[in-house]
């Protein structure tokens, strides 16, 4: 705590703000309210005003202070930021990661970040883009902000998650006009929209301000009427666009121009009609209808630069810079300016947001009861999927908030039992397809939107799995990355984001190489190091069951469960896999021999010629142990892995005994379908004379086993490499 005035490290105070003794000696939001009384108040349109100049200079304040930071995207659209907080909207959401020192400085005004130990703005500047301070980049773990942003086209999925889990909030999202060029975002907003149509209590705020990073953006030649046109075909039924130059006194060139620049009367006008139009958008959001607001104002609005040059600052753009120090100076408050805007943050939605946005408390979760699991008879063949599906069938029962997000089909994964039992949410009623208005799988042909659903889901504290053909899961990749990111460092629990990747490689024999992707594995296997990533390889229907147990059970980690969608023999017990996710694998099979021949394996079919290699080897006279991993994050030592920084800490990690009561022996030779990194933690600890077999290449065959001889993956080719190395 600081006896210091918030205001501490402002360099710049005007003696006076132009009728401030009018309209600033009151607060606009009352001391008992959330919000303003009326959008068309001059008090209240007033004070957006000052908060829209407050929030400009705190940005350029906060980014100089560094030389370093984004600015000028942000500054473009301070009067709608503004106009929400003012109307109580404050569970703000950005699609754009540089739109940060902004983000920051609206919850610094309304007081959350004192939760973080940040009272002054002179605090503030010292923990921007500092270790454990104010990232670059926007995360879920600054108090008061709901979600991470970096890489481009993934806000919107937070806005519709936060959505659909609580009806009557409004969650708006501001998206760049360079970012609008992503193609995820409007097919995101249309597949949502088909499936949830009453979820229409998300608002995109398109900030149309002419520039990308580096250039005029794409979309800044349209026309205004082109651009409403164009979210109009995309199915938005309200377009509400404010354009600055319609109040532009001071004849400044182009389609784009600088509010800051008009005389103060028409400033006021320019406020007060986004300020209008974003209670008009509010409202028409939660009233059900799918609507966008744009701010049409150009880029680096009333900070240092225009343009693409006011994106970020380089080295030298200090607080001292000649051209900072003018802006700051024409963006200067009073003193008492600055209290009134920061008592109007404050009151907004009743409180800092650090206590009232939705993400700041757990997510209530209904209890699962007894899971079904089904415990086979070794030997017998089953379908893992299938047996997994039926448990998926049990929470979504029990859960009405979960969600299962498949965009290759559930049918086509061996887990259409989770379409019967579940239903496919699509506004069609065909019970031919198992799809009806309230069914609780959402199957767009988009592994983004897939994604993006059940990760933003997760980190809103929601229950949900994402199903993806291995090979093209990829596309929906960076945003579970950026998910399993955040949750490692989020302050409160909240359940694993779990998916299941099926139809792997070699199961794709006949649909070629297209379909043969595994090379996946390389980005799991590096981010095991994370501290909260959990690649999962149930061996069969047994251990697949008892997997996504386990990950049910788990919080704040990102777990991967990769299985075959062929029936293949039952090799294990429940008990067996419950003590693999603890020690990372199971010995399946142990002979004794004159030199002992281990095969870690990977995979439910690279088990197939494994086990013919070591009848070969046995008879030879070779001891052979075949051990499955499972869980091969377990197999790292804890100095390898990133875990005690995470929030929820897990440090489960297999001694130096229990690696050698799995591993030890003269040779040891890794077996995968994928990628030979997962194997990494193996053959950094093992001692022995040891090499690896995994993917190479993708190819037509009209079998599993022709493909996995056409990748070496063969026992006679396992054979001869374990009698070279013995």
């Amino acid at each position: 705590m600081t006896t210091s005035p918030f205001y501490q490290g402002i360099q710049y105070f005007s003696e006076e703000y132009p009728h401030f003794n009018e309209y600033g000696q009151e607060n606009a939001i009352l001391e008992d309210k959330t919000a303003i009384s009326s959008p068309s108040d001059k008090k209240a349109v007033y004070q957006t005003l000052l908060a829209s100049d407050a929030l400009r200079y705190l940005t350029l304040h906060v980014t100089a202070s560094k030389e370093s930071g984004h600015p000028g995207g942000f500054a473009s659209c301070a009067e709608v930021i503004a106009s929400l907080v003012m109307l109580g909207h404050k569970n703000l959401i950005t699609e754009v990661g540089h739109h940060a020192p902004g983000f920051y400085s609206t919850v610094f005004l309304d007081r959350s970040l004192e939760k973080m130990g940040i009272y002054t703005v002179e605090d503030m500047s010292s923990r921007f883009r500092e270790m454990h301070g104010l990232l670059g980049h926007l995360s879920g773990q600054i108090p008061g902000l709901l979600n991470p942003a970096g890489p481009l086209g993934q806000g919107q999925h937070f806005a519709m998650a936060g959505a659909k889990l609580h009806p009557n909030t409004l969650f708006p999202v501001t998206i760049g006009d360079g970012g609008l060029g992503e193609p995820y975002i409007m097919s995101s907003f249309g597949h949502f929209n088909t499936a949830y149509p009453q979820a229409t209590n998300f608002l995109p705020i398109l900030v149309w301000n002419g520039y990308s990073q580096e250039h005029h953006s794409m979309v800044s030649t349209k026309t205004n009427e082109e651009m409403i046109a164009y979210w109009h075909g995309n199915g938005f039924k309200e377009v509400i666009l404010v354009n600055a130059k319609d109040f532009d006194d001071a004849n400044q060139e182009g389609e784009y121009v600088d509010s800051t620049k008009f005389s103060f009367e028409k400033r006021l006008e320019f406020t007060q009609a986004v300020l209008e139009a974003t209670d008009k958008a509010s409202k028409s959001a939660l009233g059900g209808t799918l609507t966008v607001l744009i701010i049409k104002q150009l880029k680096g609005a009333g900070v240092h630069k225009r343009g693409s040059q006011s994106h970020n600052l380089y080295p030298g753009d200090s607080l001292e810079k000649d051209y900072i120090v003018s802006a700051l100076q024409e963006r200067a408050l009073t003193k008492e300016a600055w209290e009134l805007v920061r008592s109007n943050f404050v009151r907004a939605n009743g409180g800092s947001n650090a206590e009232k946005a939705v993400t700041e408390s757990v997510l209530p979760l209904p209890d699962l009861g007894t899971l079904p699991l089904t415990e086979y008879p070794l030997g017998e063949k089953k379908v893992a999927t299938t047996a997994m599906g039926e448990i998926v069938v049990h929470v979504g029962k029990n859960d009405p908030n979960f969600v299962v997000t498949n965009a290759d089909g559930n049918a086509a994964s061996g887990i259409n039992n989770i379409n019967v039992g579940l239903k496919i949410v699509h506004p069609t009623v065909d019970n031919t397809y198992y799809q009806e208005p309230q069914g609780q799988v959402y199957e767009p042909l988009s592994e983004d939107a897939c994604a993006g659903l059940a990760v933003a889901l997760s980190l809103f504290g929601a229950r949900t799995l994402w199903c993806s053909y291995e090979s093209f899961a990829i596309n929906g990749l960076p945003i579970w990355q950026t998910v399993t990111q955040a949750m490692a460092e989020l302050r409160r629990e909240t359940p694993s984001t779990i998916t299941l990747f099926t139809a792997g490689a070699l199961e794709q024999g006949r649909n070629g190489w297209t379909h043969q992707r595994p090379e996946i594995e390389n980005y799991f296997a590096a981010m095991m190091r994370n501290g909260n990533v959990f690649p999962l390889f149930p061996c069969d229907a047994n251990s697949i069951q008892v997997c996504y147990e386990w990950a049910l059970s788990t919080s704040n980690k990102g777990i991967t469960i990769t299985a075959s969608k062929s029936p293949l023999p039952i090799l294990t017990t429940f008990e067996q896999t419950r003590e693999a996710l603890e020690k990372g694998g199971v010995i399946l099979h142990e002979s004794e021999g004159s030199k002992k021949i281990v095969f870690p394996v990977i995979g439910d079919m690279t088990l197939i010629p494994v086990f013919e290699a070591a009848k070969t080897l046995e008879a030879e006279g070779y001891g052979v142990r075949i051990v499955s991993v499972i869980n091969p994050r377990r197999l790292y030592r804890a100095s390898d892995v990133a875990w005690d920084s995470c929030t929820v800490k897990d440090d489960g990690f297999l001694d130096d005994a229990g690696f050698e009561a799995l591993f030890g022996g003269d040779v040891v030779i890794g077996v995968t379908g994928g990628t030979s990194a997962m194997l990494e933690p193996i053959m950094l600890r093992s001692n022995a004379k040891r090499d690896t077999f995994a993917w190479k290449r993708g190819e037509t065959t009209a079998s599993a086993g022709q493909l996995m001889a056409f990748n070496g993956l063969t026992a006679e080719a396992f054979v001869t490499r374990g009698k070279q190395l013995a």
